[in-house]
Parts: C-alpha cells; sequence; structure tokens
C-alpha cells in the first residue's frame, strides 16, 4: 500500500513540475533541480510516521519507469530479462493503459494479479520489443574499405571484411511514429540512423559509440558517423546532457562524456572545420553539464583540488533490471533501498555496471558485494581521464577556430586538472594512478585496467620515468601474462567488470597509451597486447562465427560471462576496437599462434560468419 500511495504522490509531484516547466520553458532551470539531486517532500501513511520522500523515480512514465504495472509485472519475472518488458511499445496510449490495469486490480483482494493475469494484461496492451526500428542499410557503406590494404595476413584480412559487413546488420534508423506518438514508446527519437551494440541492446549508448564511430570511419563511412554525432548533439540540446542510452528509462543519467572525442576522431578524418564551428557550443554544453553537477573537492596536503565523479540522484528499482534491483534491497529499510538504488544508477552511468570497483563496505574499506556499491563515493581515474582529454581537444578546437581566449581557458583547465589527477591520484611508490575511496581519502590500491587511462589521456606531466614505472606496475601486477588481453581487474567478484572478463574499450586504451610514447619498450608491449587480442577475437569468432561484449582472459576464443545477463553478442565497441587495431598493427598481425577454428575452416570463414550475421537482423 506504501509503494502505491509513494508513486501516485511522486509521479504527480513530477507530472505538475514537468508540466510547470513545459509551460514556462525554464527546462534549465528544472533539470539544474533534479541535477543537484534535491528531493521533494512526500508523506506517506504507514505507523502513523511523515518521513521524506525518495529522489525522482528514472522517468515521468507511469509504466516504464514508475507505478503499479512496472512493479507487479517486474516482480513476477514474467520474461526472462526485465529488459523486454520495458522495451515494449504500448498498444494505445498510457492513461487507456493505467485505466484497464486499476479496473483490473480493482477486482482483485490487496490488489496483486496473478503471473497468469499479468501475462494476459500485458498481451494485451503491449506489443513486442523492436517495433520502433524500420529496414535501414548505411549509404556510405561499400565493399572493400581502404583498411583491407593494409592488413597483410590474408585469414585477418578476410576477418576484417567480415568485421566490416556488420554494420549493415548493426544499423538502425527509428520510424518516425516515435517521434509522432512518443507516449506509446519507451525508445527515445533520434534524428539520424545509428548502429547499436547489439543482443539485448537493441538502442544506442553512449559510451559504447566512441568505438563503433572511431570503426565506422576506419571502415570509410564518415556520413554514417556523422550522423550518430549528429544524434548526440539533438539529445544535448533536449535534455542539456548526452543520456545513458536511447530508453526514456535512461532519461536522468549518462555515461563517460565522450562526445567530444568522438568528434576529435571525426575531425581528425575528414577536417570538417564548419561542422566543428557550427556545433562546438553544444561540446562545451555538456562539459559545462560534467564540471557543474559532477565535482568534488579533494583535499591533498594542505591544498585543495577539483576533480570528477559519477553522481545520480535518482531513486526505485532500474527499470531495465527492476527484480535484480529490488531482491538486492527488499529487506532494507526505505532511504536505504533509495540510497543503494542510487548508488546502482551512478556505478550504470560509469559505464562499470557493475564491479568491485565501486565497492566500499560499512567501515569504508574498498572490499564486500553488490550491496555495498558506493559509486558516489569514489573518485575514478578514467572519467577524469576522459575530461582530460576533453579540455585538451576543446583547446585545439578553439585554435583552429581562431578564438585565442577560449582556448586559452581550456587550457587552463587542462593545467589544472593534470595538477589534480597527478596530486590524488597517482601513486609515486605503485608506479600508477588509482581511485580515489572519499570515505577513507585515500587511494584504493587494488588494479583496474582503468588505472592506466591517464596514460591513453596523456593527463600527467611529460615525464618519460612516468611512462617507465606504469611499466614496472604492469609487470609487478602480472597482468601481462595473460594470453588474451588486460584483465579488468583482479578480483573475483562474480560481477561482469572484474576477473576473468577483459573488455575492448579498455584494452585499446591501454594499446594506444602505451604506442604513443617515446619509450621503445611500452611499443613492444602494445603490440604484444595488440596481437594477444585480435588472435582472441578471431579464434572466438572461428568457433561461434560472432563477436562478443566482452572475452575471458583464461581460455583461447571464449566469450566473457558474469553479472546480470547472457554474454552479448554483435558487437558495436568490440568491432570498432578490433578494426582500430588492424587498422594501426595490421601490417604486422597474424593468425598463426591463434587455436584453430572449430566450427569453421580458414576457407570457409566467410560464409560462416554470415550465420551471425544474419543472426543480428
Amino acid at each position: 500500500m506504501y509503494q502505491r500511495f509513494r508513486t501516485a504522490t511522486t509521479s504527480s509531484l513530477l507530472q505538475w513540475k514537468e508540466g510547470f516547466y513545459f509551460k514556462k520553458k525554464k527546462k534549465k532551470m528544472l533539470w539544474k533541480f533534479w541535477g543537484f539531486g534535491l528531493a521533494w517532500i512526500s508523506c506517506f501513511c504507514e505507523l502513523n510516521v511523515c518521513v521524506l520522500s525518495a529522489p525522482p523515480p528514472p522517468c515521468a512514465s507511469l509504466i516504464y519507469c514508475s507505478g503499479e504495472i512496472l512493479q507487479q509485472v517486474q516482480r513476477a519475472r514474467l520474461f526472462e530479462d526485465d529488459k523486454h518488458f520495458v522495451d515494449m511499445k504500448l498498444k494505445q496510449y498510457p492513461d487507456k493503459i493505467l485505466e484497464a490495469f486499476r479496473n483490473l486490480t480493482a477486482e482483485v483482494i490487496g490488489g496483486d494479479l496473478t503471473p497468469e493475469q499479468l501475462r494476459g494484461f500485458v498481451s494485451s496492451n503491449f506489443e513486442g520489443p523492436g517495433q520502433e526500428f524500420e529496414p535501414w542499410t548505411p549509404g556510405d557503406w561499400q565493399d572493400q574499405p581502404r583498411i583491407l590494404e593494409k592488413i597483410s595476413d590474408n585469414k585477418l584480412r578476410v576477418w576484417a571484411v567480415q568485421l566490416h559487413n556488420l554494420w549493415k546488420s548493426l544499423g538502425r534508423k527509428i520510424r518516425e511514429d516515435v517521434k509522432s506518438r512518443s507516449e506509446l514508446h519507451s525508445q527515445i527519437y533520434i534524428p539520424h540512423p545509428v548502429v547499436v551494440p547489439g543482443g539485448r541492446f537493441r538502442e544506442f549508448y553512449y559510451w559504447d559509440s566512441y568505438w563503433v564511430i572511431n570503426g565506422l570511419l576506419i571502415s570509410d563511412m564518415p556520413n554514417t558517423a556523422k550522423g550518430m554525432i549528429q544524434n548526440y548533439f539533438y539529445l544535448l540540446e533536449r535534455y542539456g546532457f548526452v543520456p545513458n542510452g536511447g530508453r526514456i528509462y535512461y532519461e536522468r543519467r549518462s555515461q563517460p562524456p565522450f562526445l567530444t572525442l568522438m568528434v576529435e576522431s571525426y575531425f581528425n578524418k575528414t577536417t570538417d572545420s564548419e561542422f566543428l564551428r557550427t556545433n562546438i557550443h553544444l561540446l562545451e554544453k555538456e562539459y559545462e553539464f560534467w564540471m557543474r553537477n559532477r565535482t568534488v573537492m579533494v583535499s591533498v596536503a594542505g591544498r585543495d583540488y577539483t576533480l570528477n565523479r559519477y553522481v545520480v540522484d535518482v531513486g526505485d528499482p532500474r527499470p531495465e533490471s527492476y527484480s535484480a534491483d529490488w531482491e538486492l534491497a527488499k529487506d532494507l529499510l526505505e532511504a536505504d533501498r533509495q540510497e543503494l538504488w542510487a548508488e546502482l544508477k551512478s556505478a550504470a552511468e560509469s559505464g562499470w555496471d557493475f564491479s568491485s570497483r565501486w565497492f566500499i563496505n560499512s567501515s569504508g574499506e574498498n572490499s564486500g558485494s553488490l550491496s555495498d556499491t558506493k559509486t558516489r563515493q569514489v573518485v575514478p581515474v578514467d572519467l577524469n581521464a576522459v575530461l582530460c582529454r576533453c579540455e585538451h581537444a576543446l583547446a585545439h578546437f578553439y585554435r583552429v577556430l581562431d578564438n585565442i581566449p577560449k582556448a586559452e581557458g581550456y587550457e587552463k583547465a587542462l593545467k589544472e586538472r593534470k595538477s589534480a589527477v597527478q596530486a590524488v591520484l597517482w601513486d609515486e611508490a605503485w608506479g600508477s594512478w588509482f581511485d580515489y575511496n572519499l570515505v577513507k581519502t585515500r587511494r584504493n590500491v587494488r588494479f583496474y585496467a582503468s588505472n592506466l587511462s591517464p596514460l591513453w589521456a596523456e593527463c600527467f606531466p611529460g615525464d618519460q620515468m612516468v611512462t617507465e614505472k606504469v611499466i614496472q606496475y604492469l609487470k609487478s601486477e602480472k597482468v601481462l601474462n595473460y594470453r588474451n588481453g588486460i584483465p579488468t581487474s583482479l578480483s573475483e567478484s562474480g560481477q561482469q567488470w572484474d576477473f576473468p572478463n577483459a573488455w575492448p574499450p579498455l584494452q585499446q586504451m591501454i594499446i594506444e597509451g602505451l604506442a604513443k610514447t617515446d619509450s621503445v619498450e611500452a611499443g613492444r608491449i602494445a603490440f604484444d597486447l595488440a596481437q594477444k587480442w585480435i588472435q582472441a577475437n578471431w579464434a572466438a569468432y572461428g568457433k561461434y562465427q560472432a563477436m562478443f561484449e566482452k572475452y575471458d582472459v583464461t581460455g583461447d576464443g571464449k566469450p566473457g560471462g558474469g553479472g546480470e545477463y547472457e554474454v552479448q553478442l554483435g558487437f558495436g565497441w568490440t568491432n570498432g576496437v578490433a578494426l582500430q587495431l588492424l587498422d594501426q598493427f595490421g601490417d604486422r598481425l597474424t593468425v598463426e599462434s591463434a587455436a584453430p577454428a572449430s566450427a569453421c575452416t580458414t576457407v570457409l570463414l566467410l560464409t560462416c560468419g554470415l550465420a551471425a550475421f544474419y543472426s543480428l537482423l
């Protein structure tokens, strides 16, 4: 009863505030209100006690983000994957469906429907997921991209053709119906076609798109890449930031801010300065969002430093993982539940959902389990490395556009961030950077692949000794000894962003970081890592005729596992990273030491690959 009263109260307040906001056209003011995590006051009657309510739900929808329908359907676990339900299209407008549900529950004592009743209701009022898209083939796709000329190994060249073909199967164009009748969809409308990750991830995802776009540019598909960037500009104008992904249940959290780096990749490929001039104000808008809403002050040796962290002050279970979030928190007090759910969303904003990186137990130590997630109490190395690189890119862009005052402003911000990263996150004794635990006011010196991201971002003083110390750190942690890449961590937590999984973007960042230094040994390690990763990907493709979102470092051609869902195939950023490495090292990479394909011979790889291609359609 409390849940129903609370949902009605908070949703009514949301509708009132959003109605006020649209009438007064004060979007910026309202988002600023929510962005700082200010909760409103509501009361519920339980033992005659009035309390402060939770923060706002993930979105305003009383079907997709909060309310009795969502709660009953997801807690009944009608579908193997909770995301299935919240990706379904409504057959009629929300008010009609809400009324039908109220009428149905009114006939049942207590208002709780049986699974059979819920299945009947869903079948009558919802259509299956995937109704938002229409057939689309990228107009700039061609069958012989120039990258093929860079690849010496014949087997890898055949494989690269297959990766290039996958862009067609992963392409999506959203129907105009999503724009004209948005109330019927959880899909967020975007004006240009997009390449999606694949599998259950049938919509765009923000940080995935950086590696997808890099792959598209290598595949000579700049128009498709440009359209994806324009989609993010569209979202920035609508929301004031880029949402986590293409569903309304993601619209109150973001992901690592890679948009400026997407534009950097596009500009380096096309030198389209007019595109840059037209849209650079939007890159500034995103940067300002992160500096206004996601910063924290850290004091070290008597000096204050400003760095960034992930903070999502949004309550309730994640709609796409509702049952898991509910089970995790059901035995907690209401205030503690809401706190944990906000922490889980903050972890989702990081892209690392989930990992022991975010675990801080009741004593403030970096240990525990998923219920100890405290993402908001961590200053992450990689987020600050990304923003460091964004500041460098923005300074460069403004020099290209001959706006020297703006360029100097970002150069100053870059200098300040480098100083903060070095003072707060760098550990001289270990020879690496580490996340900072705000509870204990000290670094978490456990190994995570993200520790090396400042090398990729060049977010440190120009000191050769830094590179040499990082190399020694990698050796001392023995993470170079794995045959299939760098593990995400050395912690076996059962979460997907931990051991034994290796993720494509982390491999690429480490390889690029090492390769761009002046160190001969770092360059050799970078190539060795690229060789291992390509061979692991190629071996898995031979066994399964598919590219996976993550891989297991402990076995040849073995996809990763753990976490909330089965490993997904497709896969956007995996394809992009493989193409980047083939583009960079293709004259030397081979498959000689890779495990032989068990399902396909090399001769038949092209044919067998079509199975994966059509499975994604």
